[in-house]
């Protein structure tokens, strides 16, 4: 990643600032991380490596937040959140600006973006029925005990770039409600989405220092794992990061959710309905140029459906690439030129591997739009004939690729999704619902999809990643969100009336047993 020493290169483009105790912060950091634009590569604003101080400054101010905004009443806390859900839908359009902008994303896939960020502070905003505690009367006599579901004090998040809004929005919304103050940090790449979420929530009434966006790459990483302050951090992003984070914050002694890597698997069936199957196949696997930890780079054609390829392929060389924000573009740019080039090599190695090239995205030429020529360019591509070993097959391409493996029953699939170290998700796309239930009864992936390619749940359940796509145990939103961002206190009392006098007694006490 480039970094310059000092922003006189890029004079123009606008400084990103921190947000610190409710106020926006110029970094006086001397080295600044250039944003690109990925359909020009030209950059659009600058992000601050923020400074030690400042990050202290961020941290010292949740702490102190957090001592006042624990005492407000949930009902109080959560009308932010309703107010915030306002506002994300009347500046849905401006946010979805952002993402296209910095991220490359088409605009109906931004939307989306945001969206799906929004029903999670929707969710959010039944925060004083989910942190309900539990009460039991009576275990002895005049003894009662019952359980009380209690913030934890300062937490953090560390967000990826393929997700600019609905990640933030899987954070600091449901920490905040539960009375958390929240230290953010997006994406180096593109964290303008994130910004003006931030901007909406303080719009929406969050009280100065409740939440808190600081900048940076490793340095603010490993502030994040180290502070004192910070109880529990939620990461979602790449296998290295994730586990790096899990380890070191871990061994500091915080909670710890980290959503990784994914290697998604669609199973196709021979009675499944061809022209769904071969659409959605074509969404689930191109959409947002591939850059999503749930989308479906494998598809695993059981005997007779391996006929439906050619039509996969045909279909998939209509697909147009182009800049998010115009209207026909079903394919935007990849991240960056290191992003698109390590997918042109997994794609060169594969065919090397002997791996067959149906559709070689390699080379859109004139398909590029004018203007556009110096963008991180990727069209749909498709490998044929894959198998475990292949670099096509066993790594995260994170693009517009599709690896296709050809098996002859249920049994060789199932077994090959479940030897995958990776568990986000996977479908199967059938019309027999005994083939699905013995998919979904055999399968050991965390999310799991009956003709959905993208079985993302919505946030009255977790987003339930398994095997070597999570660390930690506790899930993102939904009740295991409400969990992580929350810690138990159990109280028993033992309030007598007209009863007499406690004996000593020196004996391990024993409640409801009869004399």
């Amino acid at each position: 990643m480039l970094r310059i020493r000092s922003s006189r290169l890029f004079s123009t483009a606008p400084r990103v600032k921190n947000l610190i105790n409710g106020k926006l912060v110029e970094s006086s950091t001397s080295s600044w991380i250039p944003v690109h634009d990925p359909a020009t590569n030209k950059v659009v604003c600058l992000t601050p490596e923020t400074t030690p101080a400042e990050l202290r400054a961020a941290s010292d101010n949740a702490a102190k937040a957090f001592e006042s905004w624990k005492e407000v009443p949930v009902q109080q806390r959560l009308r932010v959140n309703l107010k915030l859900q306002q506002l994300i839908r009347e500046r849905t359009e401006d946010l979805a600006n952002l993402i296209t902008r910095e991220q490359g994303k088409t605009l109906a896939d931004a939307r989306g973006d945001v969206f799906r960020g929004l029903e999670v502070v929707e969710h959010s905003c039944s925060m004083g029925t989910l942190m309900m505690g539990e009460t039991l009367p009576n275990l002895s006599s005049s003894v009662d005990t019952y359980s009380l579901r209690l913030p934890l004090g300062v937490c953090a998040g560390i967000c990826p770039f393929n997700f600019p809004a609905m990640i933030p929005l899987w954070m600091f919304p449901m920490a905040n409600a539960a009375g958390n103050t929240f230290l953010l940090k997006p994406s180096e790449r593109d964290p303008g989405a994130a910004m003006l979420l931030a901007q909406l929530a303080h719009d929406a009434g969050l009280p100065p220092g409740v939440l808190n966006v600081i900048h940076g790459s490793k340095d603010a990483v490993n502030f994040i794992c180290d502070d004192d302050h910070i109880r529990a951090i939620s990461f979602v992003g790449g296998d290295a990061a994730g586990k790096h984070i899990h380890e070191r914050g871990s061994r500091n002694g915080k909670r710890v959710q980290a959503n990784m890597g994914a290697k998604n698997h669609g199973v196709v069936m021979p009675d499944a309905d061809k022209e769904s199957v071969v659409n959605t196949l074509v969404g689930a696997a191109f959409g947002a140029a591939g850059q999503r930890c749930m989308a479906l780079p494998v598809a695993i054609f059981v005997g007779e459906s391996q006929k439906w390829i050619p039509d996969l392929v045909a279909k998939s060389s209509k697909l147009r690439i182009g800049p998010g924000h115009a209207a026909d573009s079903d394919i935007g740019p990849m991240i960056s030129p290191a992003a698109l080039e390590r997918a042109k090599e997994i794609i060169s190695k594969s065919v090397q591997q002997g791996a067959k090239l149906l559709l070689d995205g390699r080379s859109p030429g004139k398909s590029i739009p004018a203007g556009f020529e110096n963008g991180n360019w990727l069209g749909a591509t498709i490998l044929d004939k894959c198998t475990p070993g292949m670099a096509g097959y066993d790594e995260e391409i994170f693009g517009p690729v599709l690896s296709i493996v050809r098996v002859d029953t249920l049994e060789e699939a199932i077994a090959l999704v479940n030897k995958n170290k990776y568990g986000n998700g996977t479908a199967i796309f059938t019309q027999s619902g005994a083939v699905a239930r013995k998919y979904v009864h055999e399968i050991d992936v965390g999310q799991v999809g009956v003709n959905v390619p993208i079985p993302v749940p919505l946030p009255f359940f977790s987003f339930t990643g398994s095997k070597g796509s999570i660390r930690g145990d506790i899930n993102f939103y939904g009740k295991a969100g409400v969990h992580f961002y929350t810690q138990l206190k159990t109280v028993t009392t033992s309030w007598r009336y007209n009863e007499e006098s406690v004996k000593m007694a020196t004996s391990m006490p024993i409640m409801g047993q009869k004399n």
